[in-house]
């Protein structure tokens, strides 16, 4: 079955962020993409600490279709190499923020210096609602450079 995530992303100014990371809970993140089609769709690989995932999404931005299926190491292992060329590397951190939880990435390797925040939502009114705190910058929900398949693929 399908799930519909609803999000909006941001730049981060983290001179401006009144909390310490190191406290925040986190997760390793590595990301590639096995296939990306011209609308938008992906499927994409991720592991983050333990877990192993295979998703396939639809193209969009604040709104899209998300379907996800656990895979065994075994299994991520045999597909990672097809992702070769097309991989992102993060920490993420989970800060809760009033009725919200932000999802900071911080990324690594030749993305290193990007960091963006990403706030899910149930409806897309409560998006339209939501008061981003003062350590935000830019919204970049729209921006397709900051899409992280376009990251993967062409980087900033």
């Amino acid at each position: 079955m399908a799930n519909y995530e609803i999000e909006r992303k941001f730049l981060v100014d983290l001179d401006r962020l009144d909390q310490e990371l190191s406290s925040a809970a986190h997760r390793l993140i590595q990301q590639g993409y096995l296939a990306i089609s011209p609308e938008g769709n992906e499927v994409r690989l991720r592991r983050q600490n333990d877990q192993f995932l295979l998703t396939v999404k639809s193209g969009g931005d604040l709104q899209r279709e998300e379907r996800e299926i656990e895979l065994s190491e075994p299994q991520f292992d045999a597909l990672w190499p097809a992702t070769d060329g097309r991989r992102v590397e993060k920490t993420r951190y989970i800060i809760p923020y009033g009725e919200s939880v932000i999802e900071l990435d911080v990324y690594d390797g030749a993305l290193t210096g990007l960091v963006t925040a990403e706030v899910e939502f149930a409806t897309v009114e409560a998006s339209n609602g939501f008061q981003p705190p003062d350590w935000f910058a830019d919204e970049i929900t729209s921006d397709k450079r900051y899409k992280n398949k376009n990251l993967a693929q062409v980087g900033l």
